[in-house]
């Protein structure tokens, strides 16, 4: 049976996480829970899933959180802080880690599973886009697995040959990786209208059930500029080598091309439970509670190539990918500032990718040699970024 901690249990992709446990309880048991604020919600996950510890970031979410726990006579033990749940991701208890807790603040303790040698599940794409060598490091120093849990990178993995080895895209006979995207729900907007859209309008994502920031960086294709820096360190592979391609039905979840002509999707319904219970059980195959995928009602599968004047956030992303060193980390907390800003009613839609650009042209490039650097780089970005409001 496996021990699985929870980074970011009431988010969604925590809660489809332990759906899927929850219908496998002789394989899963949920050995801790981690979250921010939710105190109330994680109650209710404490109730169902009977974890060894909940740990709730914020002290006040915490002693909401262990009041209602004594109250009802539960055995979980509280606690609280960032420290906490590094600790919680590393616990000798525990040898699966799903990190998904979305933004910088993920990233310490997706590092502390890493460096801990866990079973890493990394939804947390913010640990590859800020650190990236310095979180490869932790993995291969570690002896972590780590699983894509993204259906656009999990689905590159299912597509790829089982000899595969990072960096060796022609070697193991791959021609290049397409990351498929949705274009969110602006796809078709007049550019015109682009400066009058709402957060409402924003977080409404046509197929997908998702948090209220990544709906935003979705409608701007931020999201899918992240992807392809995560693509680049999970596979090895360079920016030209990986092509972002525009599918509104988000049925193919991505392709990988290979050097005969042969291209190999993975297909599914828009349901994230199926790469999560991909990777849970990895490579064994078991039931996510997913509705199976019916071609005849979809009929029909068509496919755009990407606008960078419409989406100039995907264009910043392979922009900052090729320039190294510090560029993706502070791409990501400037993004970090710009939408939340947007959420805020602060920051026109249209404006977030001006923000970001302008704090990449700010910061000066640094190389990434440990977290120290990054955390450096990061708190640069996000001071230059919340100026430019």
């Amino acid at each position: 049976m496996r021990q699985v901690t929870v980074l970011g249990s009431t988010g969604s992709i925590g809660e489809s996480t332990l759906d899927v446990m929850a219908r496998h309880p002789e394989r899963f048991r949920a050995y801790a829970l981690v979250a921010n604020t939710r105190a109330e919600k994680m109650l209710e996950q404490v109730r169902t899933h009977r974890p060894a510890i909940a740990v709730m970031i914020d002290p006040d979410a915490a002693g909401t959180l262990e009041r209602g726990i004594r109250a009802e006579g539960l055995p979980t033990r509280v606690a609280s802080g960032a420290d906490a749940a590094c600790e919680a991701a590393a616990h000798s208890a525990c040898d699966t880690v799903m990190a998904a807790i979305v933004g910088a603040a993920g990233l310490q303790p997706t590092l502390a599973a890493a460096r801990a040698g866990k079973r890493v599940l990394l939804a947390n794409k913010e640990a590859l886009v800020m650190a990236g060598p310095v979180f490869v490091a932790a993995v291969e120093q570690g002896g972590a697995e780590l699983l894509p849990i993204d259906s656009e990178h999990n689905a590159i993995f299912q597509s790829l040959p089982r000899e595969f080895v990072r960096g060796g895209l022609r070697a193991s006979g791959v021609a290049r990786i397409l990351l498929t995207a949705s274009g969110g729900p602006f796809r078709n907007t007049p550019l015109a209208q682009l400066g009058s859209v709402t957060p409402e309008q924003a977080v409404a994502h046509p197929n997908w059930v998702m948090g209220r920031k990544i709906s935003v960086d979705s409608a701007t294709m931020m999201n899918k500029g992240l992807e392809v820096i995560e693509a680049h360190w999970l596979f090895g592979v360079a920016a030209d080598q990986i092509e972002v391609v525009i599918h509104p039905q988000s049925v193919i979840h991505s392709l990988v091309a290979y050097l005969d002509g042969s291209v190999i999707a993975q297909l599914g319904n828009p349901d994230m439970r199926t790469p999560i219970a991909h990777a849970l059980d990895y490579p064994q195959r078991i039931a996510a509670g997913v509705t199976p995928l019916d071609l005849f009602k979809i009929a029909q599968l068509s496919f755009e190539k990407p606008d960078f004047a419409r989406f100039p956030c995907l264009r910043l992303a392979y922009e900052a990918l090729n320039a190294g060193e510090n560029a993706t980390t502070v791409l990501n907390a400037a993004n970090e500032i710009a939408v939340q800003a947007f959420l805020d009613l602060k920051l026109p839609f249209m404006r977030i990718a001006a923000v970001v650009e302008q704090t990449l042209a700010r910061v000066p490039r640094r190389p990434l040699a440990s977290l120290a650097d990054v955390m450096a780089a990061d708190a640069a970005a996000r001071e230059i970024a919340s100026s430019l409001l």
